[in-house]
């Protein structure tokens, strides 16, 4: 057996292309701001990234960028006039900050009803209760992969997710309940781990660990969405050279999944692809605009 591909691309164009059919529908033109503090440069990337792809959707896109020498302080003042201006419909600010700065405290500014990462106390609460709301991207992207490889209905299932933090492992937990899966989430302190995954047919593995999930500990047949991004040495490549690998070990689980995304090429497209798609819902909700169909296309 080898595993059919769930190809990021594929399906976060799908996500992309509904988003840019529903914006048109709006009486008026959605608007994501994003605040970049610091010169990482992943960080830059994946703000250029979604500036331009804001912009391609038909939306309008603001970028903050503030030097790593800034305050708390400057950081909340610049997050508190976006929250301000009723114009801006999204807030994003991407992490991690620089050293020194209290990401929770700078978060906690953030309007939830412009929270389209989804990652507010509020937030968190509204997915845990099963409440409308904006859901965290990578998390409901994993869930989106799973429907594209397996079908819209997902009932009963058993998802394991290796992962318990608040970016991705609890809240894919909670959306993948919401999908009427049995989930379980699995973390460092989990009994004989592999023995567990092999009971999986959904495994999400999100801990970033390079290739920890072995051929053997997965079961025949299952789906692997792969959420870790690591770069590893690539001598093959030449001296100092590095390479991208997921949590799963790909070529050893190809052999024995059903499906399987791959890393790069996998769940970390979806992400802007859903961010899109929340900026959409946060601007219908604060408006009062009715979700146009296509938005699910």
């Amino acid at each position: 057996m080898t595993a059919e591909l769930i190809d990021g691309k594929i399906v976060s164009e799908k996500v992309r292309a509904g988003v840019a059919a529903a914006v048109p529908k709006l009486p008026g033109q959605p608007c994501l701001a994003v605040v970049l503090v610091g010169d990482d440069p992943a960080s830059a990337v994946y703000v250029k990234s979604k500036s331009e792809k804001t912009e391609a959707a038909g939306m309008r896109s603001i970028t903050k960028r503030l030097p790593a020498s800034s305050t708390q302080d400057d950081v909340e003042a610049v997050l508190k006039d976006l929250v301000a201006d009723p114009e801006v419909d999204g807030v994003l600010l991407q992490l991690p900050l620089p050293k020194g700065l209290n990401e929770a405290r700078a978060l906690a500014l953030i309007d939830p009803l412009k929270d389209v990462d989804g990652l507010t106390e509020l937030s968190a609460g509204r997915l845990l209760l099963g409440k409308p709301g904006l859901r965290p991207c990578t998390p409901y992207g994993c869930v989106v992969m799973a429907k594209h490889a397996l079908g819209d209905d997902l009932s009963g299932k058993h998802v394991v997710v290796i992962g318990r933090s608040i970016l991705v492992g609890k809240p894919a937990a909670m959306l993948f309940l919401a999908e009427n899966c049995t989930v379980t989430i699995a973390h460092s302190k989990t009994a004989d781990l592999p023995a567990l995954c092999r009971t999986a047919d959904i495994l999400v593995p999100a801990v970033g660990r390079p290739k920890m999930v072995r051929g053997e500990w997965v079961k025949p047949g299952a789906t692997i969405i792969d959420v870790g991004i690591n770069r590893i040495p690539a001598p093959e490549k030449g001296e100092g050279k590095t390479r991208i690998v997921g949590d799963a070990d790909f070529e050893a689980c190809r052999e024995v999944a059903g499906h399987i995304t791959p890393v790069p090429g996998g769940v970390g497209l979806m992400t802007v692809a859903c961010l899109l798609r929340n900026t959409v819902l946060a601007a219908c909700a604060r408006r009062g605009w009715a979700v146009p169909k296509e938005l699910d296309a």
